[in-house]
């Protein structure tokens, strides 16, 4: 179900950001580890949970998007290609986690590759990883946040369109 009134999804948007920081510092925990590839399989495991939960509290996860009526399921799905979203509204595969990574890949290269330098690659490594996955989870938090809200804007538009039919006089 989606929020029912911007108090309501401005507690989201900082619940969800809570939850960003830390996934971020998880990541970049794991990024500290000087095992090849470790932080990417993470990377794609703490997103492929991350970004459904995201998605769940704003109402926006595509089991809750089905069970909207058609109207207001038009809308969202409208507002999430407006901002660009390929996460909104769809189920989040490893497929899907791989190809927005792909868009953070130089960042993360650079991460992987400065591990060979010992103790201030590692950390140049983790700060890498915590920043790539907080810019991540916080543009998602905001696209959900601004699809969230105009359909609640869209649907209050909606009701004083019905409640100006109602009041007409004949």
């Amino acid at each position: 179900m989606l929020p029912a009134s911007l108090e309501e999804l401005d507690r989201i948007r900082r619940r969800c950001r809570g939850l960003v920081t830390r996934r971020a510092s998880l990541s970049a925990g794991v990024a500290v580890v000087p095992v090849p590839g470790l932080d990417i399989g993470t990377d794609i495991m703490i997103l492929m949970r991350m970004l459904p939960a995201i998605n769940r509290e704003f109402g926006l996860s595509a089991d809750q998007v089905t069970q909207l009526d058609p109207e207001t399921k038009q809308i969202v799905m409208v507002l999430a290609s407006a901002v660009g979203s390929e996460l909104i509204g769809r189920i989040i595969t490893k497929e899907l986690v791989i190809k927005v990574l792909k868009k953070l890949g130089m960042r993360l290269a650079t991460g992987t590759v400065s591990k060979v330098v010992p103790v201030f690659g590692q950390a140049l490594s983790a700060s890498i990883s915590f920043g790539a996955m907080k810019m991540l989870g916080n543009a998602h938090i905001e696209d959900c946040y601004a699809v969230a809200r105009r359909a609640l804007e869209a649907a209050r538009t909606e009701e004083d369109r019905a409640g100006l039919v109602i009041d007409m006089p004949k």
